[in-house]
């Protein structure tokens, strides 16, 4: 996207987007055409950007809130693995086992 110079001196706005996988480029215009083309672009850069710090700022939350959560579950995952091996259980390719002795 941008402003490109034609070789007489004028100005002209293009915008690229991919189609199937190819970059094309479309001509929107010089003067008063390119203009309000590029401002709407400016505006769409500004929008999107404002959005994926919302978004951003979002997840930052939700980890915030989920943090003392995820604190509870490795506790109560310790306590679960300390009760088992306390019980006579084994590992065995990851799963408890009751020892076959107990």
């Amino acid at each position: 996207m941008g402003w490109e110079n034609k070789g007489r001196g004028g100005r002209y706005y293009t915008r690229s987007r991919r189609v199937e996988g190819r970059v094309i480029r479309e001509y929107l215009g010089g003067g008063l055409a390119g203009e309000m083309a590029a401002e709407a672009d400016h505006m769409e850069r500004e929008r999107r950007e404002a959005e994926k710090q919302r978004q951003r700022r979002e997840l930052e939350r939700l980890e915030a809130l989920s943090a003392p959560v995820e604190e509870l579950h490795e506790a109560a995952a310790v306590l679960a693995r300390a009760h088992l091996i306390a019980a006579g259980c084994h590992r065995h390719k990851g799963e408890y086992r009751r020892a076959r002795n107990a």
